[in-house]
């Protein structure tokens, strides 16, 4: 599989919404094959969202502590407790920033095929569900961060 190209920020695509995936044909698995292969191929290698590699789909991927897949048009139900820990993005290479979410989500979806699929995740994975789907809705990390630290992110230089 082709690895593609990752849109860094600044890259208008990162700010758009992403269109909600209605054919679950071979077009679709051949993304999610993608997204996987460029996922493992970077240097975060926790998840991918369809808009990092310009493709306006709701689809992400993860690979984090031994668990691994794809959710097309996900939807989150975050849990009350929160924690702050660092983050990073595959679209500003380099950047960690500590930011507050939810501990634990449930993620709701379809697989590649329109199977319905439940992921339960917490800490580290839950971080990274949360993270993937921001992308989907035009969101970035950074946009989490308070304003003085969204200004350090941006003279940091992404």
């Amino acid at each position: 599989m082709t690895l593609q190209q990752i849109r860094l920020f600044g890259d208008p695509v990162l700010r758009r919404t992403a269109e909600p995936v209605t054919a679950f044909d071979r077009e679709l698995r051949t993304l999610v094959k993608q997204l996987t292969t460029t996922m493992r191929a970077g240097s975060g290698r926790a998840g991918l969202a369809a808009p990092q590699i310009g493709i306006s789909a709701r689809v992400v991927v993860y690979d984090y502590d031994g668990k691994s897949g794809h959710i097309v048009n996900p939807r989150l139900e975050p849990s009350a407790r929160r924690v702050v820990a660092d983050e990073a993005c595959l679209s500003a290479p380099g950047q960690w920033w500590p930011l507050e979410r939810a501990y634990a989500v449930t993620a709701r979806g379809r697989d590649m095929y329109g199977k319905p699929v439940t992921v339960r995740a917490l800490g580290v994975l839950a971080r990274v569900l949360q993270h993937e789907t921001d992308h989907l809705d035009g969101v970035l990390f950074i946009d989490h961060l308070p304003a003085e630290e969204r200004e350090r992110f941006e003279a940091a230089g992404s």
